[in-house]
């Protein structure tokens, strides 16, 4: 796994350790979603509807493109894999 995946995973693995609350808002999950299986075009057009700085739109376009090129498909798989299973985990009741 690269370094960037690595780096989802661990961020994932800190919403346990953050008082057990893992109730994330429905549009930051569908936020997550697009950025890890969507394209660079339907991320930022999603993003639209709650940012409207241009500087904030072209780094999120920016980074998502940096993240298609260097995640694998494997890689995006692991992070949405361990973030589901952080959704469904006992210790986020």
């Amino acid at each position: 796994m690269s370094l960037a995946g690595a780096l989802g995973l661990l961020g994932a693995a800190l919403l346990l350790t953050t008082g057990g609350n893992c109730d994330i808002c429905p549009a930051v999950r569908k936020d997550v979603s697009k950025f890890l299986d969507g394209s660079k075009r339907e991320y930022v057009g999603y993003l639209q509807n709650y940012v409207n700085d241009p500087a904030v739109l072209a780094n999120a376009a920016t980074l998502k493109t940096c993240v298609d090129e260097k995640l694998t498909e494997e890689d995006k798989a692991l992070v949405g894999s361990a973030l589901e299973k952080i959704y469904t985990s006992r210790y986020c009741s």
